[in-house]
């Protein structure tokens, strides 16, 4: 909790990280200076790229006192604006989900083995971002909490399934070993209201430690406050869940 007589400051930069085979790949790091210890965040981005909104967020978690790292995962397809990134692997399907695991892992790695880290690591994504760190939180040991914004595509018919996406996140739901809030519009059509029912039973049936609030008047990308999807009140009480989530199961 802020007081106005602490002391507060923040160092943040592009860093280079070790990704998916040993690849390098830049990062955006953020982290609160002071004695710590910190525990530590990855963000994971969603399909409109490595942007503005995601480099917003990194300060804004580093700012409430955590070590974050947000990974480049489209650094392969290129450089350029985030928008024009996003197309190029929008045109392709997407990134792989292996590649993408692998990234996340160098991720976290490199955020617990920062100075001043406490060893407590979550993960946070939004949009295609969540799915991937559902993935990332069942398929990678040492996550100590999962924040699951509306990602689509955890719950895959058969048809869905591709190369890049070969196995539907739903099926590692036994390998989950954290605590997941997962935090989703009642409007929205990816995932829809009977998505996230799947998804929640299948948590149930494994016994997993979760956390689901649907918001009535929100569609996809409610916390999105620079686009027309942007849902304040939704978005007020949805940070404060996170918040509240994280200052419990990290710090």
């Amino acid at each position: 909790m802020y007081q106005t007589d602490m002391y507060e400051g923040l160092l943040a930069e592009t860093v280079t990280i070790q990704g998916y085979h040993g690849e390098n790949i830049n990062a955006y790091f953020a982290r609160p200076l002071g004695p710590g210890p910190f525990p530590g965040m990855v963000l994971t981005h969603h399909m409109p790229g490595w942007d503005e909104w995601y480099r917003e967020i990194t300060l804004n978690f580093a700012r409430h006192g955590y070590l974050t790292i947000c990974p480049n995962l489209y650094y392969r397809a290129g450089h350029g604006t985030p928008e024009d990134v996003a197309v190029k692997v929008r045109a392709t399907g997407g990134v792989p989900d292996d590649q993408v695991i692998g990234d996340l892992a160098g991720a976290l790695q490199f955020v617990r083995m920062a100075p001043n880290a406490s060893g407590k690591v979550g993960i946070f994504g939004t949009c295609s971002g969540g799915r991937h760190s559902y993935l990332a939180a069942c398929r990678t040991p040492g996550y100590d909490a999962i924040v699951d914004c509306w990602g689509g595509r955890v719950v895959m018919r058969p048809e869905d399934l591709s190369p890049a996406q070969p196995i539907a996140p739903l099926e590692y739901t036994k390998d989950l070993s954290c605590p997941i809030l997962g935090l989703f519009g009642n409007d929205d059509q990816s995932p829809t209201a009977a998505q996230v029912d799947i998804h929640e039973e299948e948590l149930k049936k494994f016994g997993k430690n979760y956390e689901f609030h649907r918001y009535a008047g929100a569609g996809h990308g409610f916390f999105y406050h620079n686009r027309p999807m942007y849902r304040q009140e939704q978005a007020v009480d949805g940070w404060a869940k996170t918040w509240a989530f994280l200052e419990k199961h990290l710090k």
